[in-house]
């Protein structure tokens, strides 16, 4: 292929990532072209590109991981060069060669850095012979009680796929199955290796940099030690490790570049090590890619990482030195889950995502800010098929105790509607002081335990107050709908009679609001310390212990979003007459998640023992198991292999045998279980 100036992109993936891409095309003067599944036909990022091609499909076997479909969307729109942006086919090599054989430019690296890369056994392999620090790869015959724990990881591919941690020789066995299983599901090769497991480890990573004629850039690093289930939540420039410990800076990117150089590199990518307190370090593996958390090495760094990628690919040439890292910048992974239910991913409407404060979108900061990367806008469906990540929030300051301050400031007032996220966490892991000192580590959520982190930023008092704004809210909603005596207040009456009473469910309790319309103003029953200033559909304004403060109400059918700056609040409105149809049989078992049914493990009139595992869900990659929560008989199954349900829709009615110990319904899970999906 000869070589050609790049005019019009089309990026192979979507979402965020797209239009992230899309933002450098346009600050480059590029044409960008969309692809997009039928499950994306509304996404923002179609709307944000110059034209869109549909990948007929849902899943992203049928859409984004078709690479020849791909090819002939870029041939059919007359782009010239294809960006993978990263995930789906960014790290294949196979894919990489179509496009090239295609005459189009390929915005990365060669495909034999991807092989080369592409397994993990090779990598490290390569990586030892250049003098880079590994961890030693351990033979599973081998392995001993003082080996443990060791890591069962994939070869091939990555986002926590195919990785188990063992604890004992006798569950190495079955964790190995598994995580071939997942492996060959996920990537297409069973292929796994073990090696020692280091319980606090620090993930720290170096953004690489390198051009076709011999130049490579160590640019900065960045830590990402706060994970869940090995997959990053929270990512930082520069590491506060690597800042603490003298020397360990310049040895790591000496390693990264050396890393790079074995293998011709070109392009953006990352070169991934463990470390630990002392500053050793040990290879874990370079993806060929860019990274999702790029933002923060492009907002302490001042460069566009995605520009240089271009510039790359059309044979540009880098500066003999990166620029200098100037100030610190945080990034929080906002996703569709619920770290309090297991991680449980969720689906459904995004009412409203608006932060408190202009935000640059996908820009690079050069001064203390917000920068926002979303795939999602207010009205965007937010579907089962794919990743759960709904943006990324970003800020940058001169220090690190600035930037931190200014993201959980910024995250907490955000106003987040119709989804539930891991935003509390978010702000929880934020504020920490373990945090805040740097005292970070793979091992944090486990170290300062799940449930207190994944609690509620608004206390059980904010709850109540906001209930009490959320029933006048409602109350002044119907008087604006009223069309007899409009002008008089809700409830009023010439002469005392009974309160007003709405009805709502909480987090942390649930709420009647009785209350009191008179000459003298609203009285709120059994709250002398409150006084309504006033109230509007949408914004009331209360006196709470002779303090002022203003409530955001809006409501989407029950649910009930109250912003202050008490904290978030959802509330769910409960209505006054229970439709008898729509009550839910005893010992049902309901849907925890939106999902896909892709097991069964019983049939009606099957005796089962309590923790038999009865349906498997898949959604957004994870597995989830429903299994029987007591002994009992399944009466009915009301699923089949392929079906979608919603959140809550009855997957099967189990009779207890002890009616003593009935099961837990109407509203139970069952018993239930999230991992990677196999």
């Amino acid at each position: 292929m000869t070589e050609s100036t790049i005019t019009t992109v089309l990026v192979a993936n979507r979402g965020e990532i797209a239009r992230r891409v899309f933002a450098s095309c346009r600050r480059a003067g590029l044409g960008a072209i969309a692809v997009f599944s039928d499950a994306d036909a509304n996404s923002p990022h179609v709307g944000d590109a110059d034209a869109a091609v549909r990948l007929a499909g849902v899943t992203p076997s049928e859409a984004y991981l078709d690479g020849k479909k791909i090819v002939a969307a870029a041939l059919a729109t007359g782009a010239d060069a294809v960006h993978p942006g990263y995930g789906f086919l960014s790290e294949n090599a196979r894919f990489a060669r179509e496009v090239l054989e295609a005459g189009l430019i390929w915005i990365g690296p060669r495909p034999e850095s991807i092989e080369r890369m592409g397994s993990k056994v090779e990598a490290k392999k390569i990586m030892a012979d250049t003098g880079v620090p590994v961890l030693a790869e351990l033979d599973p015959a081998d392995i001993t009680d003082a080996d443990l724990p060791v890591l069962v990881k994939a070869s091939a591919g990555g986002g926590g796929r195919g990785m188990r941690v063992v604890r004992t020789l006798a569950d190495l066995p079955g964790q190995l199955d598994a995580a071939r299983r997942e492996a060959a599901s996920a990537f297409g090769d069973p292929t796994v290796f073990c090696e020692r497991y280091l319980e606090n480890g620090r993930h720290i990573e170096v953004q690489i940099l390198a051009d076709r004629h011999g130049t490579v850039w160590a640019v900065s690093e960045r830590e990402c030690s706060i994970q869940r289930r090995h997959q990053k939540v929270i990512e930082e420039a520069p590491s506060p490790l690597v800042d603490a410990i003298e020397g360990m800076r310049p040895r790591l990117f000496d390693a990264a570049r050396r890393a790079a150089q074995a293998i011709g590199y070109e392009g953006a990518g990352t070169v991934e090590f463990l470390a630990d307190r002392s500053g050793r370090f040990h290879f874990l593996e370079m993806n060929t890619r860019l990274q999702v958390e790029h933002p923060v090495t492009e907002c302490t760094t001042g460069l566009d990482l995605v520009d240089l990628q271009f510039r790359i690919a059309d044979g540009d040439l880098l500066d003999p030195e990166p620029p200098p890292v100037h100030g610190h910048s945080v990034e929080a992974r906002l996703y569709a889950e619920d770290p309090a239910r297991d991680w449980q991913p969720q689906s459904g409407t995004v009412h409203r995502f608006a932060l408190p404060q202009e935000a640059r979108e996908f820009d690079v900061l050069r001064h203390t800010g917000v920068r926002v990367d979303s795939g999602v806008l207010a009205g965007s469906e937010v579907g089962v098929h794919y990743d759960a990540m709904l943006a990324k929030i970003i800020s940058y300051a001169p220090t690190r105790d600035r930037a931190v301050r200014l993201l959980a400031s910024t995250l907490t007032r955000t106003e987040i509607h119709g989804i539930v996220t891991n935003r509390d966490l978010l702000v929880a892991v934020l504020k920490h002081p373990a945090f805040r000192a740097g005292e970070t580590d793979t091992a944090f959520f486990d170290t300062h335990g799940l449930t207190e982190l994944s609690a509620p930023l608004a206390s059980a008092h904010a709850e109540a107050v906001s209930a009490i704004a959320a029933a006048l809210a409602e109350s002044a909603t119907n008087r604006t709908a009223a069309t007899v005596n409009a002008g008089l207040p809700s409830g009023w009456r010439n002469l005392p009679s009974q309160p007003q009473a709405t009805r709502f469910t909480g987090v942390h309790n649930d709420h009647v609001v009785r209350y009191r319309v008179t000459r003298d103003g609203v009285h709120v029953d059994g709250r002398d310390d409150l006084g309504v200033v006033g109230f509007a559909p949408d914004r009331v304004v209360l006196d709470v212990d002779g303090v002022r403060r203003h409530f955001v109400v809006a409501r989407y059918g029950d649910a009930v979003h109250v912003d202050s700056s008490l904290g978030p609040v959802r509330l769910t409105a409960v209505p006054r007459f229970v439709d008898p149809t729509a009550r839910i049989a005893a010992g049902s078992l309901l849907a925890p998640m939106p999902g896909s049914v892709i097991r069964l493990g019983a049939a009606v009139g099957d005796v089962v023992e309590a923790g038999r595992p009865l349906v498997w869900l898949e959604a957004m990659k994870m597995e989830h198991t429903v299994t029987a929560p007591t002994a009992g008989t399944l009466t009915t199954l009301a699923v089949e292999v392929g079906d979608q349900v919603a959140v809550g829709t009855v997957l099967a009615v189990l009779t207890p045998h002890d009616v003593s110990a009935p099961v837990e319904s109407p509203d139970s899970e069952g018993g239930h279980h999230i991992e990677e999906l196999s």
